[in-house]
């Protein structure tokens, strides 16, 4: 009895909004009965408020910040943020060939001890370690240098 309930239940919930009046009806047993139509005289039709379907937030404007400012925030005058645009790409370009230079040491360092221990020595990981290290190393100041205006 319980699942015919539920099932009944579901089936009511499951109708579109447009759908007819709902009806709870009481069954021998005292359980609630939900339908569509009136099946007994112990059926009282439910209140159907209006829609309740919320309408899409306004889409804001392209310009629009996702966080305004607030008034009192001190502002950078646009002379001054280009001027430390560029120091911080001259820093990323300083790092940049600093970490070239020491990518071409490091595999220069595994080089000759390759020729020394092998070419499968474990004693070789610290030197393939430093190799990928300044390649990830490499990579992530590129990464910085192109996401520079």
């Amino acid at each position: 009895m319980t699942r015919s309930v539920l099932a009944l239940l579901f089936a009511a919930l499951a109708l579109p909004a447009a759908a007819e009046t709902i009806y709870k009806c009481t069954d021998a047993n005292g359980g609630a009965v939900f339908s569509n139509s009136r099946l007994d005289k112990n059926c009282k039709a439910l209140p159907s408020g209006p829609d309740s379907t919320v309408p899409a937030p306004k889409a804001r404007p392209a310009s629009a910040a996702a966080n305004p400012t607030p008034a009192g925030f001190p502002k950078v005058q646009e002379d001054t943020q280009k001027a430390r645009d560029g120091d911080r790409r001259h820093i990323l370009e300083q790092e940049l060939a600093t970490e070239q230079h020491s990518l071409e040491r490091s595999r220069k360092d595994l080089g000759e001890q390759e020729r020394v221990l092998g070419d499968k020595s474990e004693r070789l990981l610290p030197y393939k370690d430093s190799v990928a290290q300044h390649e990830r190393n490499i990579q992530a100041i590129q990464k910085e240098l192109s996401n520079l205006k």
